[in-house]
């Protein structure tokens, strides 16, 4: 006999039924249970049937399972078992792989328009192979009473499907049907059932705007063909100009819309259903307002059955447009909504009708955002379907671990030995509600996986929201708090996804970190590993007039650069770029004796678009540095032109010694001093916008040389938030690989803050 104890995404995912069906397929005897931190298995056979059946443990395992380890071991005594059987989940202590949510599967799509199937219409349809996990759990291991499903005691039928290992339902918790599932229906009003969804039909076919609760939270739903109902959605949201994301009906629709490649269509396809950023084509029917001025359009596919309910060919005799801007539900910067008291506060004033349903959200997750680099995910947000998936590093770490992230799109991380587990996107510090929420999270995640941390992890920058939630912790859990730089954090956050355990050159561009000398970090060039990091160079230090109002307001880093490379004349330049007004001009003056000293590659950013009249100020977070992404990749599409020489002149970086030892500064004041000037002389903004990209890409090359020159060290790591500009990261790469460098960037973590916490959890080691 041999017990076989299988460690990974094993709870949830069909592995139980499937272990079943493959033992009675080659006459093996014994039993399978969740033991909630794995599953147990203790199995009987001839020789060569048990080496059959712990081979396809492996490689025939359900399409959503992720093993992570086996370990067979031989027992003393073969035990007396009849038949093979699926037993008692029992929780034990270990480590646990919390099952992350999944979208609608085919076959059950096809059932829920089957008008001869039972489950016809029926808003949670599910199956061992989809429906919603994470965001239902209550404990481990996971089954019925441990979910928000216990509330929906299952019909003869549904119970007669569960126990039936033969069928596609077998052992699925949150198996349901119209006759004992949840049930739909519009808040503060009697409509309910069919006639609740027929009702936020017509609402969307008519102009209006109807909040929809989904898997992990509510979505607020409009016609995205219809320009005024965006724009009613944005006045009401008082968002601008920011994207919207888009539901499409199906793949189809999002072809006639968008450029799909193979590869953006199995991440868009795949069980996740994140929102895609793909290129949008001239002949959309998308509205302009639902994403002006960007060359894509953020795109995902119905993941819940009552999204396709909305979108799909219901029998109610109403045509819904193939697309609806499905945009989170919730106030800017807070966390999204899960119950229905947070959906009548708060939602109440943005839309016309609340569909919300008795299935209750135990953890709210926001829809995953990703982009694709390299035929390969590009994570901008993750969250549903992604998380709490672990990352599993390479490395000797111990003890458990909490990190609680930064102040702007905040996730938390909890590590257990070398397995992190981040948390679903949870959102802006600023807003009471995300730290509310942020601790919830982490007090249920604690339970959900069993991690009872030793030491909890934090920003050391003093004003940030998540130090003083540290702090307050440490004081109530009677813990220790040990600080990560941010700059750090975000290095070792792209070493853990890369499986990197030697030192690497971090390159750390992002808008602002505190930095260890207590100045605005963010063009930061780092010797780092999990134990220390040393700072090679930066880019070129200015003065950060304006403080907070600076990360929004462009012109007033340009300003002050400008006044760097032309002293005194500085406001006659700044006169002829249309920067600034006499008044603004004043005002720098008089704030430029406090102002201070930054390094930050983000304001740099919003300073050229800025100077190139591209974005003077920002109404979201990066949208000076998107307005100059574009431009460049407009221009760089339309002309073979290129700048080697012109580029070339910023390859060099000035060296000196900072606490005695050598320090390098990249020469990103005469970057922007070049700009200023070729605009100054009436050159076009595209092309200079292309010439800064390519420029800085040397710049960084540059200073990686420069690097490796003090420290030895050829693996580079691009990391922060800067580096979700595309056109910027495959440049850099191109460069760095023409100096023999080795690069790591990220993928399936966010490359700015939302990675930020797993990298302050493996910046902590237990000697």
């Amino acid at each position: 006999m041999k017990k076989i104890t299988v460690y990974g995404i094993v709870q949830s995912v069909g592995f139980r039924p499937f272990v079943a069906r493959l033992a009675a397929r080659l006459g093996i005897k014994g039993t399978v249970a969740n033991k909630g931190a794995y599953v147990e298995i203790f199995a009987c056979g001839d020789n060569d049937n048990m080496e059959e059946f712990c081979r396809a443990l492996q490689n025939d395992a359900p399409p959503l399972a992720n093993i992570i380890d086996i370990i067979t071991t031989q027992m003393p005594q073969e035990e007396n078992f009849a038949d093979f059987r699926i037993i008692d989940s029992e929780k034990e202590l270990g480590t646990v792989f919390a099952p992350p949510d999944v979208g609608i599967c085919d076959k059950c799509r096809a059932e829920l328009f089957d008008p001869q199937n039972r489950r016809y219409l029926h808003p949670f349809i599910n199956c061992t192979d989809c429906g919603p996990r994470f965001t239902i759990m209550e404990g481990v291991p996971y089954d019925r009473e441990t979910t928000v499903m216990k509330d929906f005691p299952m019909c003869e039928k549904c119970r007669t499907e569960y126990e039936d290992p033969a069928t596609r339902r077998f052992d699925a918790q949150p198996v349901c049907c119209n006759d004992c599932g949840p049930a739909v229906y519009i808040l503060g009003a009697d409509i309910r059932g069919k006639a609740a969804i027929t009702h936020a039909r017509r609402l969307i076919i008519e102009g209006k705007i109807v909040a929809v609760k989904g898997i992990g939270g509510y979505h607020l739903a409009a016609d995205a063909t219809n320009s005024d109902a965006v724009m009613r959605l944005r006045k009401l949201k008082h968002r601008p100009t920011k994207p919207f994301a888009v539901m499409m009906r199906d793949l189809t629709t999002a072809k006639e819309n968008c450029e799909i490649s193979p590869a953006a269509q199995k991440i868009l396809t795949d069980w996740q259903k994140p929102i895609v950023l793909l290129p949008k084509k001239a002949k959309s029917i998308v509205a302009e307002e639902v994403a002006p001025n960007s060359l894509t359009l953020g795109v995902m596919l119905p993941y819940a059955p009552l999204q396709l309910l909305l979108l799909g060919d219901y029998p109610d005799g109403l045509v819904m447009p193939s697309a609806l801007v499905m945009t989170s539900g919730n106030a800017a910067d807070a966390p999204i909504c899960r119950t229905e008291e947070e959906a009548t506060n708060i939602l109440s004033p943005f839309c016309d009708a609340i569909l919300a349903h008795n299935r209750r959200i135990r953890l709210r997750s926001d829809d995953s955002v990703t982009d694709i680099f390299e035929d390969k995910p590009y994570m901008i947000r993750r969250s549903r379907g992604f998380a709490p998936l672990p990352f599993v590093a390479n490395g000797e770490f111990t003890g458990n671990v909490l990190a609680l992230g930064g102040d702007l799109k905040n996730t938390f991380c909890l590590r257990k030995g070398n397995i992190f587990y981040p948390s679903a996107y949870i959102g802006d510090m600023a807003d009471l509600r995300s730290a509310d929420a942020l601790k919830d999270s982490v007090s249920l995640t604690e339970k959900l996986l069993g991690i009872s941390p030793d030491v909890i992890v934090c920003d050391p920058h003093p004003r940030y929201k998540t130090r003083e939630i540290a702090e307050e912790m440490s004081r109530e859990r009677n813990l220790p708090i040990k600080f990560v730089l941010h700059h750090h954090a975000h290095v070792l956050s792209v070493m853990i996804e890369n499986k990197i355990d030697e030192p690497v050159i971090g390159v750390a561009f992002d808008g602002t970190g505190y930095g260890a000398d207590g100045t605005i970090w963010g063009g930061e060039f780092l010797l780092a590993d999990y134990r220390s990091c040393r700072r090679l160079g930066s880019v070129a230090p200015f003065r950060h007039v304006g403080g907070d109002a600076a990360s929004k307001e462009g012109w007033r880093i340009a300003l002050s650069l400008l006044e760097d490379v032309c002293g005194d004349k500085f406001a006659v330049a700044a006169r002829e770029l249309n920067l600034a007004a006499a008044k603004e001009i004043n005002a720098h003056n008089f704030l430029k004796r406090r102002a201070a000293v930054s390094t930050s590659a983000g304001r740099l950013f919003d300073a050229v678009s800025a100077v190139l009249s591209l974005c003077r100020k920002s109404t979201f977070e990066g949208e000076a540095a998107m307005a100059l992404e574009r431009a460049a990749t407009l221009y760089q599409k339309n002309t073979s032109e290129d700048f080697p020489k012109v580029a070339a002149l910023f390859s060099q970086t000035e060296q000196k010694l900072r606490q005695g030892e050598p320090f390098f500064l990249a020469p990103t004041t005469a970057l922007f001093a070049e700009i200023a000037a070729r605009r100054l002389a009436g050159e076009d903004a595209g092309r200079l916008a292309w010439l800064f990209h390519a420029s800085l890409a040397e710049v960084i090359a540059a200073g990686a040389a420069r690097g490796r020159d003090v420290c030895g060290v050829n693996t580079v790591a691009l990391a922060g938030g800067v580096f979700q500009n595309k056109l910027l990261l495959a440049l850099a790469k191109e460069k760095l690989a023409q100096r023999g460098f080795a690069v790591v960037t990220a993928s399936l973590l966010p490359p700015g803050d939302g990675g930020l916490a797993v990298g302050q959890a493996a910046g902590v080691l237990f000697d």
